[in-house]
């Protein structure tokens, strides 16, 4: 049980995570939360824009205003979820962690379409993508 201590850290992290968004205070509302530093900076959102909104809608049931607030981030949450299980899985067994998203093409291709919704969400005919 102590090779699972890192996944314990990392369930504990998020689901502390969620519950301090939960209870906080709404992120909608200002003075809360502080806000993105890319954003402040440059004007522009980042990928990550709208991910505290996103948990802050999911822990009250909004999946719809969730998905609306930073659509690839939504998408990829069961994504993170699988490879969440599959490492508590595989350390479980005693295994090393190994899927084919962790391949090179895979990982490259992330990127490039981190890259891209980064760019289209900024654009102004695009607006259905920004938080």
């Amino acid at each position: 049980m102590r090779g699972l201590l890192p996944q314990a850290a990392v369930l504990g992290g998020v689901v502390a995570g969620a519950l301090v968004v939960a209870f906080r205070g709404d992120p909608n509302e200002a003075g809360h939360y502080p806000g993105c530093p890319f954003l402040a900076l440059t004007g522009y959102y980042c990928p990550g824009c709208g991910m505290t909104r996103l948990v802050y809608a999911l822990t009250h049931g909004d999946v719809g205003v969730a998905f609306g607030l930073n659509p690839l981030l939504f998408v990829l949450l069961p994504v993170f979820g699988y490879l969440y299980v599959l490492w508590t899985v595989r350390t479980a067994r005693g295994l090393p962690m190994r899927t084919v998203l962790f391949k090179q093409p895979v990982v490259y291709s992330f990127l490039g379409l981190v890259i891209v919704y980064w760019i289209v969400r900024n654009l102004p005919a695009a607006q259905a993508l920004a938080p």
